[in-house]
């Protein structure tokens, strides 16, 4: 193992790699009309994977670009029934083995689209391109564990003598959205609090009149999404250079994936004012009967109003009370602080690795560079949570 992990070291370009990025197709090459409708018929939800969203994404997000595409088709190779967007283990992380990752699309959830039509069939052409490919895993990020794509590929690979592997996981705040929206704030929040809170509202209501929008239309949700960038970019993540509206890359992406959505009623941004000051904003996506809660913005000089609580109890109203919605999902952090006390749901997320061929030494290559990563990875957490204890370092407020 040793003398293959050095050989492996040593050829970071290989030619196997090579092959690999050949043998994929490209995500922008894929059929936008049939990724659509296997959108329409995918077995769980990821608006993260929506075409407009995704390709938005590949074409210039920063550190997302070039992304390829695992697409399977049914027996007449006409009808898309399954798509992974995935990119090499060497573009993704600089591992130098031959596996796939899923490309990820800005926010935390990388679940396939599956046809719910043929789960199985779906889930076992996968698999196949994916070996075609020459990869011998697939490294599945952020990936609802117990979803139905997940649950479908398990029984693909349970029939052919293969294990999943759990690398990390977590566990994340959800809303059932089929509550009633005050009855569910109520029963998460408590009395004391909800009242703390409508103490902080009222006073908000000092600077204006504070007003709850929704922009759906392209032509509403543009100038709402600027008014979204600046409020983002005016917090702790324009200070750590995060904003999208930094990155020209990022920015671009945005500007398209947002109102493409909005054509097809799958985006909405939300805003909360006072007056004509917005204090807060969010983008939400949806799919099928899921929201996906992206990214949250807030105007710090009214921090002490609690913006952008005031928002997401706004949002968890307006998402109980729309019958087409019927759970939501945080994208969030695991014990995110601000979102874990209001939606109190739980959605198990991981990264998997999947093994392609049975009893494959390669796989145990590939197994033991990532957890090396990883580890390295939490040490480096480790030094930086010692260093915010300290004094040292700053942390950002949340979200």
């Amino acid at each position: 193992m040793v003398d293959i992990a050095h050989q492996a070291a040593i050829n970071p370009a290989s030619a196997k790699d090579a092959a690999m990025a050949r043998a994929l197709v490209p995500l922008a090459a894929i059929d936008p009309g049939q990724w659509r409708a296997l959108a329409q018929r995918a077995i769980e939800p990821n608006g993260y994977y929506l075409p407009a969203w995704e390709l938005a994404v590949s074409a210039t997000a920063r550190g997302r670009t070039d992304a390829s595409a695992l697409p399977a088709f049914d027996g007449s190779s006409k009808r898309l029934i399954g798509l992974m967007p995935v990119i090499s283990l060497w573009q993704a992380l600089k591992i130098p083995l031959p596996a796939l990752v899923s490309a990820h699309p800005y926010g935390t959830l990388c679940s396939p689209l599956i046809d719910r039509d043929a789960p199985i069939e779906a889930a076992a052409r996968l698999l196949q391109q994916a070996r075609e490919a020459g990869a011998h895993a697939l490294v599945l990020n952020d990936v609802a564990l117990d979803g139905a794509a997940m649950n479908a590929l398990k029984e693909v690979l349970n029939r052919d003598g293969l294990k999943p592997r759990v690398l990390s996981s977590y566990v994340r705040a959800s809303l059932d959205a089929t509550q009633d929206g005050e009855t569910m704030l109520r029963n998460a929040l408590g009395t004391k609090k909800l009242k703390e809170l409508r103490r902080q509202r009222h006073r908000l209501q000092e600077h204006g009149p504070v007003v709850f929008e929704i922009a759906r239309k392209p032509d509403d949700i543009r100038p709402a999404l600027e008014t979204f960038l600046q409020l983002e970019a005016s917090g702790w993540k324009g200070k750590r250079g995060t904003a999208l509206i930094q990155h020209a890359g990022d920015a671009t992406f945005i500007r398209r994936a947002v109102p493409a959505l909005a054509d097809t009623a799958q985006c909405e941004i939300i805003t909360l004012r006072a007056g004509t000051t917005p204090v807060a904003a969010g983008i939400v996506l949806r799919h099928q009967d899921r929201a996906f809660f992206f990214k949250l913005g807030i105007d710090e000089r009214f921090a002490r109003y609690s913006p952008g609580t005031q928002l997401t109890l706004d949002l968890t109203r307006h998402l109980c009370a729309d019958p087409a919605i019927a759970s939501a999902d945080s994208t969030a952090s695991a014990d995110h602080p601000m979102i874990n006390p209001i939606w109190r749901g739980r959605i198990a997320i991981g990264d998997v690795l999947i093994p392609l061929r049975r009893n494959d030494p390669v796989v145990a290559l590939i197994h033991g560079a990532l957890v090396s990563l990883n580890v390295a990875r939490e040490a480096a957490r480790r030094v930086a949570h010692r260093l915010r204890k300290s004094g040292k370092a700053t942390p950002p407020p949340v979200r």
